[in-house]
């Protein structure tokens, strides 16, 4: 396990590149993007839903609260990757929103 340091470091910079990404679809998705309190909101008018992005320091882990679900990715030499289906951050929440909003 890396220390607390490292591993928020690892988590911001990952988590500011999927804000960049969802903000520049933003207007095409259908969602709106918030950041708060190093969380990460994507939160959809129609259908109404919201998802919740944000680091878990104690575990080393970023979590995903979408769709009814927990989603929990480990930090790998490849960023950060949901072990159960090898997806990292971005594909993923990409697949979630475009999921909730078919």
């Amino acid at each position: 396990m890396m220390d607390e340091v490292e591993f928020r470091k690892a988590a911001d910079a990952a988590i500011e590149e999927l804000k960049q990404e969802l903000y520049a679809s933003e207007d095409d998705g259908n969602f709106e993007v918030e950041e708060q309190a190093g969380a990460l909101y994507v939160i959809f008018e129609e259908p109404e839903g919201k998802f919740v992005i944000t680091p878990n320091t104690p575990v080393q882990q970023i979590w995903i609260s979408a769709r009814s679900t927990s989603f929990k990715l480990d930090l790998t030499t490849e960023g950060f990757v949901l072990s159960k289906t090898g997806e990292k951050l971005g594909p993923l929440v990409k697949r979630l929103i475009e999921e909730h909003t078919a």
